[in-house]
């Protein structure tokens, strides 16, 4: 008989937890498993990628409430004679506009608000796992009925106190925690030392032959441009440190440097990084593509691949880069060399833009160094599709 898991997920958008579950997905065995997917926003460009075999729950009733406008919301409260969801989209919006909040704060503030009217899963489950942290970690814990529970952590970030006792209670819930990195494991068990013997570490599954057939799928750039590519993909958030990349991207243009620096993403900072972007005068050197369902293309025709995170899990799209043989320049976060290992894969700098602009002039200005890098990547273990083994057996 089938076991049944269900995942849950913000969205399926380009970033790196999602294309770790896509593959995830993409690997299981389905002869032995039934596998449910709930997504919180739905639309992602990734989720053309999901299997088949994969069952995409429809969008709980609020979100879908959620999409409506203010007028097209009170009048469905009216019809439906219940205004908890009216209520509880005003508190949330009401509490959200008063300050800037990270986006741990968000998922708390959210559920504070709209927790209380989603409804629960309705099946039982053999094992439900919450693929990110956050408002899926909520949901699994409190609305869901599994004989196991697991909770991923995907991002490595440390909680104030408010936050880490909103979040215990949920974590209290599960019966396994699992990192995607050594160093996410780490400072997880900072915050929350008392799952040291509940917590173990899958690295994020990436399939090299998968990226290699993708990466020939589709041109990529089509500029025209025949100079100095550089790209940085990530949500246009905080964690991703653009206000990084484009201070740096300026002392390039300063320096009369010849290059194009491409930003694969979308999220919250959009609208500030075009400010800036307009400020700096940068329009014809920092550009924007937006999200693309394939960005292999445009990793395998860039010449240097920069990644300015404040932190990360683990870091996929440097992992994506170095499968495809693009020498690396990554800030210092805090889990960098689980991958990365120095002037050898490429270069970890200082979290600034002064070193990050010196990073990239060093590979531009020695070709030695850059055809070493590259010779040292194509000799380099690919991917790690051997990580299911791990899975299987968290899930027995």
């Amino acid at each position: 008989m089938k076991k049944n898991i269900l995942f849950v997920i913000d969205s399926l958008d380009c970033a790196g937890a999602e294309k770790s579950l896509v593959t995830l997905l993409s690997l299981l065995d389905y002869s032995k498993f039934s596998v449910d997917l709930m997504l919180f926003g739905h639309g992602g460009a990734l989720e053309k990628l999901v299997p088949k075999d994969v069952n995409i729950l429809r969008p709980l009733e609020y979100t879908a409430f959620a999409k409506l406008s203010l007028t097209a919301a009170a009048k469905y409260s009216i019809r439906k004679g219940n205004s908890k969801f009216l209520v509880a989209r005003f508190k949330y919006s009401t509490r959200i506009r008063r300050k800037q909040y990270q986006n741990r704060q968000v998922a708390r503030i959210y559920w504070q608000c709209i927790g209380s009217v989603i409804e629960n899963n309705p099946k039982t489950y053999d094992t439900a796992i919450s693929y990110a942290q956050g408002v899926p970690t909520f949901y699994v814990a409190e609305k869901v009925v599994a004989k196991n529970k697991y909770a991923w952590v995907n991002v490595t970030y440390r909680l104030e106190e408010k936050d880490k006792q909103f979040q215990k209670k949920y974590y209290d819930q599960f019966d396994k925690v699992v990192a995607v990195s050594d160093s996410a494991k780490e400072i997880f068990l900072e915050t929350f030392p008392q799952y040291s013997k509940l917590i173990e570490v899958i690295y994020d599954i990436n399939d090299h032959q998968f990226i290699s057939n993708m990466a020939e799928m589709g041109s990529g750039y089509d500029d025209q441009y025949t100079g100095l590519r550089i790209l940085t993909i990530g949500r246009f958030a905080f964690q991703k440190g653009y206000d990084i990349a484009l201070k740096a991207c300026k002392i390039l243009k300063d320096k009369e440097v010849n290059f194009k620096w491409y930003a694969l993403g979308k999220g919250p900072l959009e609208s500030e990084i075009k400010q800036k972007i307009k400020e700096y005068g940068l329009s014809n050197h920092f550009i924007l593509l937006g999200v693309k369902e394939n960005p292999y293309p445009y990793i395998k025709n860039s010449h240097i691949y920069v990644q300015t995170s404040r932190f990360e899990g683990f870091g996929l799209a440097i992992a994506e880069a170095r499968m495809l043989n693009i020498p690396v320049i990554t800030t210092r976060f805090d889990a960098v060399y689980n991958q990365m290992v120095q002037e050898k894969n490429g270069l970890v700098v200082d979290m600034d833009a002064e070193a990050v602009c010196e990073g990239i002039l060093k590979l531009i200005n020695n070709q030695h160094l850059k055809e070493e890098i590259i010779r040292y990547l194509r000799t380099e273990k690919k991917g790690n599709v051997e990580e299911i083994k791990k899975f299987y057996q968290l899930i027995g």
